[in-house]
This record gives C-alpha cells, structure tokens and sequence, in this order.
C-alpha cells in the first residue's frame, strides 16, 4: 500500500478515512491539523504535524489528500491543494469500493468519492472536489474544481455546476441547468432553473437568501 498524509482532521476526515481504508490502496501514515492538536487521534490516527511543514513528509510520502470540508467556502480547500502542489506533493483521486464510477466518466486529481456515490457515463468532475455518500451525477454533468456535491444530492443529466459550489443533502439540480460559481444551495432545495448570480439558495420552490 502507498503512504498517504491527510489534510484536516475533523468530521469529514472521518469519513475519508473509512473510504480510504476500504479501497486497501493507501496506508495513512498521519494526519496534519493545527498546532494545538500535534499529538491528538483521529480514529486510529495521529496527527503529526501542520500543514506548514508539509514539504517535510515528502521523501516519505508524496501523496495528500485535503480532508477539510466544505459547506460554505471552498478558500481553505484550496488553499490546501495549492500548497500541495508548490511542495511537489501529489493528490491522487481517491474512489469507494462501493461507490460506481463510469469508465466514461473523468475525475480530476484530489476528488474523493464515497460510499455509494454514483457517476454516470459522460460525466466529468474537477479537481479537489468532494462527492459525498450517495451522491449521483447523471450522465454528461459537469462539477467544476472544488465543489461539494454533499450526501444523497442529485446532479441530472447535462446540468452545469461551476467552481466552488456547495451542493447541499438531498437537493436536486435538474437536467440541462447551469449553476454559476460560489454558489451554496441548501439541503433539501430544487433547482429547476439556472443560477446566474452567485449567493446562497434555499426551498422548494428555490429563493435567495443571501
């Protein structure tokens, strides 16, 4: 198995930890966090240092995964994936044995997909992103870099959803609509048109709320 250091160390990272412990790829070796947790377990694992120092790891271990959440900023994820990258870490794209991908799908480096997440044929999914429990992208969807398609969320067919969007439980975004970037849709909304302006969005029938 390959050495992996995670990135954050709160409920989402949890949840990573259990996808990547079922795929017996990855051995993770560490999580880093901030200063005042050095020392503190995640589930069976320690965190061993901070983000700042994570050029350090790297003769050991060049894979990374960002295991921040996200829900209403995307900044710190990628914040995180872009000092992977100056560091000359890499993020691998990390899939549930029990989740379904496409062999016609694409999936951008530093994506998590979980347990049973689905993603159709023709679908394509951007880099640092996180398509929670559940989930499904229909075929030819389109999720830009560093969104969060949150659990049991319906992307349909052909929709559009740009970068750093938040994609809350249970919503449903409807075939062949756009979804403009930083945006947040609440969970349990319906989007059954395009979002032009960027805010957050809530409801059945879907308002802006902010």
């Amino acid at each position: 198995m390959k050495p992996i250091i995670l990135i954050g160390g709160g409920g989402h990272c949890i949840s990573c930890i259990d996808v990547i412990e079922q795929t017996g790829l990855y051995q993770i070796i560490g999580i880093l966090d901030l200063p005042e947790k050095f020392g503190e377990k995640v589930l069976n694992y320690s965190v061993i240092g901070t983000d700042n120092i994570l050029e350090h790891f790297l003769s050991d271990c060049s894979d990374f995964l960002i295991t921040v959440g996200q829900i209403r900023s995307s900044a710190l994820r990628e914040k995180l994936y872009q000092k992977v990258k100056n560091a000359g870490g890499n993020l691998p794209v990390i899939i549930s044995p029990i989740a379904h991908v496409s062999n016609y799908a694409s999936i951008e480096e530093g994506t998590i997909v979980m347990h049973h997440a689905l993603i159709n044929a023709g679908a394509t999914v951007g880099k640092g992103c996180i398509i929670n429990t559940k989930a499904l992208i229909e075929h030819e969807a389109f999720i830009g870099n560093f969104c969060h398609i949150s659990t049991a969320a319906i992307v349909n067919g052909q929709a559009n959803i740009s970068e750093s969007c938040f994609i809350g439980s249970n919503t449903v975004i409807a075939n062949n609509t756009n979804v403009t970037a930083n945006t947040v849709i609440a969970a349990g909304s319906q989007v059954l048109k395009s979002i032009e302006n960027p805010g957050t969005y809530i409801g059945q029938p879907l308002r802006k709320i902010r």
